[in-house]
């Protein structure tokens, strides 16, 4: 039995929004709601010791020129308190294909992604005739994706698979067709990288779905399913939220908080 270590990878954040950009059917709607950019870095110990999983890339500053959507560090940069370089990087979780989970895949060379099937067929599919649900992917980064899956370096997964001895992705969908949470063994307990599953806490605990959905059933069972993957709700971590900043503590540099240890005290959402 082994455990693993998880940090938060803060590369940007986005201000000039309001709550309804975050939740539907909320009465506050015209409120400013701040979101938060990540990426999740795990790391073996034990046995797994040196092995490194990145989860999402966050994307870069010509994708954030394009989309007039600033960041703060290029997703290299931010990994390079953990003296890792791109070539370094060897698997990533593809939690879904949206520009700001995957538009660093081309960054990582040396990568194998695991991705649920239902996510490449979503995004290369005739849901991507329709202007809505097509405006959060961006065409080269799809490409991307493709081009690994024909060198081979393409792991597909269909509902629940293992990644490793303590590191499980389960299929949630809602937000985008083949969306993937990240279930990891800690030293305090199952935690679980929700991504997009629920973008932040206040999504999965008030039961309140975030606007851009491609079935919303799904999206609603999703929040029950983030519950019994998780050792306690403290151990669910939302995709988007800044509070995660405040409830875990600080490492190795301004922009990553370490998971794993648990958070640093009482969390008054949950």
């Amino acid at each position: 039995m082994s455990d693993w270590t998880i940090h938060a990878i803060k590369y940007g954040e986005r201000a000039g929004r309001t709550r309804a950009d975050s939740f539907i059917f909320d009465d506050n709607h015209d409120a400013p709601h701040t979101i938060d950019y990540y990426m999740w870095l795990i790391r073996g110990t034990g046995p797994h010791q040196g092995r490194v999983i990145l989860v999402d890339t966050g994307y870069d500053n010509d994708e954030a020129r394009a989309r007039g959507r600033p960041i703060r560090l290029d997703p290299v940069e931010a990994l390079k308190p953990f003296d890792l370089t791109p070539e370094d990087i060897t698997e990533i979780i593809v939690t879904h294909l949206h520009y700001d989970h995957a538009g660093g895949l081309h960054l990582f060379p040396n990568a194998k992604l695991h991705m649920q099937a239902a996510e490449m067929a979503y995004a290369t599919g005739p849901c991507m005739c329709h202007d809505a649900l097509r405006m959060p992917f961006t065409a080269d980064h799809v490409c991307e994706a493709v081009k690994r899956l024909y060198s081979g370096h393409v792991i597909f997964h269909d509902g629940e698979a293992e990644i490793a001895d303590g590191i499980t992705v389960h299929c949630i969908g809602g937000h985008s067709r083949g969306l993937q949470a990240v279930r990891v063994r800690t030293q305090v307990g199952w935690m679980v990288l929700a991504s997009d599953a629920s973008h932040f806490y206040e999504n999965f605990v008030a039961r309140k779905p975030f606007p851009i959905v491609v079935d919303l059933q799904n999206m609603l069972d999703g929040f029950d399913t983030l519950y019994q993957l998780a050792s306690r709700p403290a151990l669910i971590i939302p995709g988007h939220d800044p509070l995660v900043r405040s409830y875990f503590p600080n490492d190795l540099a301004e922009h990553i908080c370490r998971l794993d240890v648990g958070p640093n005290g009482e969390m008054p959402l949950l």
